[in-house]
């Protein structure tokens, strides 16, 4: 691995991770569902424009259109919608802390369905995880975390990991920027649809609102994407998502920094067990198999 594509990784878990604290603006003044789809529309729209301008095709591979379709409906329509949702009244770091756990629930799946051989250093991860995420969540709902939105970021993540499994090396080929736009106007489809169907739009706007709309628009939305397919592309799947052990840490760091939520003895206990799960996990499929499954975010 060398230091660019480390840039790279530091940069997309950076800028993964301040996506939770930037939506936490929005979601309390805005309704969710339809800003989020606003959200997908623009950054996809800017993708698939910038990517024509770059010269990339609208020829996908049937692989790509695989991805593109499961990945636009699992993580962006499921997987950022019930987040978005359940940070009505859940923290910034909870919510991330959950998502993090993705690379765990897909090794754990990879082992379960997939009969992938995870190591005794896996093994260690995965337990690892499981108890600091039973620290957190404890600590959490004894401080009165609502069950409802613990229980859609759970089912978010849920989403997110099929959608991984689901489309394992699908993302060669190239026209990567491509790939990202439409994915985005996949999502913005659905996200769109629900909306208008469940939500009044009303908006309490300020100058925090429109800044933190217009970053994780341009930031988490469309330049992370794009980062973690050029990163995947360099180095492979499996030392990219190594990267996601870096999340929980910055996302209850940028929480705190930015919106001044509590970080307790037994938050910063759970997030530094669960980030070691993280990294024990990533560490144990790399050492098992060449690049090869998918592992997005």
């Amino acid at each position: 691995m060398d230091i660019r594509a480390i840039v790279m990784g530091l940069a997309f878990a950076f800028m993964w991770s301040s996506a939770f604290t930037s939506a936490k603006f929005i979601v309390v003044a805005a309704p969710p569902v339809s800003a989020l789809a606003l959200r997908f529309l623009i950054s996809g729209l800017l993708g698939v424009l910038i990517a024509r301008m770059l010269g990339q095709s609208w020829k996908l591979t049937p692989a790509q259109w695989r991805a593109t379709i499961i990945f636009g409906i699992c993580q962006n329509a499921l997987y950022l919608g019930l987040n978005f949702v359940a940070m009505q009244t859940v923290e910034a770091s909870l919510a991330a802390i959950i998502a993090s756990t993705m690379p765990l629930m897909v090794g754990l799946a990879s082992w379960a369905i997939f009969g992938e051989k995870v190591g005794p250093l896996g093994v260690f991860g995965l337990v690892a995880g499981v108890i600091g995420v039973a620290i957190i969540m404890g600590s959490r709902l004894q401080g009165g975390a609502d069950m409802y939105g613990v229980a859609l970021c759970i089912a978010g993540v849920i989403a997110l990991t099929f959608a991984t499994l689901a489309v394992r090396g699908a993302t060669s080929g190239g026209n990567f920027l491509m790939v990202v736009g439409l994915q985005m106007l996949v999502g913005s489809a659905a996200l769109g649809l629900f909306g208008a169907a469940t939500e009044t739009i009303e908006i309490a706007w300020s100058w925090q609102l429109v800044a933190a709309f217009a970053y994780t628009t341009l930031v988490p939305g469309l330049a992370a994407t794009l980062v973690w397919f050029l990163l995947v592309d360099r180095i492979g799947a499996i030392k990219a998502a190594t990267f996601h052990f870096l999340n929980p840490f910055f996302g209850v760091v940028i929480a705190a920094v930015i919106l001044s939520e509590r970080l307790g003895m037994w938050d910063i206990l759970g997030v530094l067990v669960v980030t070691g799960g993280i990294l024990a996990v990533q560490l144990s499929r790399q050492r098992q198999k060449p690049a090869g499954a998918a592992a997005q975010t």
